[in-house]
């Protein structure tokens, strides 16, 4: 049987026009359920995510299942397995879900798992004719998670989705992302707090670019000074009992 962490990442830096954005991250991420990555904004965040994928020029170690990837290029990265989710969705307005999906296609012996995405989002069965951009923000963050489910990932990176969401649509976006964790491991860029608080067992927090932090995301979100000190939010734990519309 397989152990340690699906994605381990050690002394990750990344140096954008001579500026230093990462100054050594480690990151472990679990080969199950949803790892939350955390911190204020500006603390790199994202310049991680895209450090992993080979989106900005990185040193270090990033291994997936073992197998080191830090020299490769993005699109060799991708079909190792990783989907990615940005924090736009990016998706095309003017084309249809099923349009969407299909441009998420790469090649691969099973070919293409419909059946997966449609089990997880039956609305994206229904809703296939419909212009993407007339759905709801819930609904297109489904077409962005469904694209990454396609083609066998063996790890779904999803960045800020709730961001600028109303509380309704955080809640369905929860839901989604919930059920993709049910069938690949998920690494969550995330800000809202009851968001991490229903979905992460893991978490890293950064700070200045560097982890600060890593462990169990209840053990972080219930030491109130700890994640007053990181994070910066506001007085007393975040309780089971919170809702993710209270924190959005």
């Amino acid at each position: 049987m397989t152990t340690g962490p699906l994605l381990a990442v050690r002394d990750l830096r990344v140096l954008i026009g001579g500026r230093h954005i990462l100054h050594g991250v480690d990151l472990d991420v679990a080969r199950h359920g949803v790892t939350a990555l955390l911190g204020r904004n500006g603390a790199g965040k994202t310049t991680t995510v895209r450090g992993v994928l080979g989106l900005v020029p990185r040193t270090g170690s990033v291994r997936l299942d073992g197998e080191e990837t830090v020299s490769l290029p993005t699109h060799t990265v991708v079909r190792l397995g990783i989907g990615y989710a940005p924090e736009d969705r990016g998706i095309f307005a003017g084309l249809t879900v099923a349009e969407n999906l299909r441009l998420a296609e790469r090649r691969g012996a099973d070919g293409p798992a419909y059946g997966l995405v449609h089990e997880l989002f039956p609305e994206l069965k229904r809703r296939e004719r419909q212009l993407a951009g007339t759905l709801s923000g819930g609904q297109q963050q489904m077409v962005a998670i469904g694209r990454t489910l396609l083609n066998g990932n063996r790890l779904i990176i999803a960045d800020e989705p709730t961001k600028g969401l109303a509380p309704k649509v955080v809640t369905e976006v929860a839901q989604v992302l919930e059920r993709a964790a049910e069938a690949v491991p998920v690494l969550l860029v995330e800000q809202n707090l009851a968001v991490v608080r229903r979905l992460a067992e893991h978490c890293a927090v950064l700070a200045d670019g560097r982890t600060a932090h890593q462990g169990p995301a209840a053990e972080l979100l219930g030491d109130a000074e700890t994640a007053r000190r990181l994070l910066g939010v506001g007085h007393g734990p975040v309780t089971r009992a919170s809702s993710v519309e209270a924190d959005s």
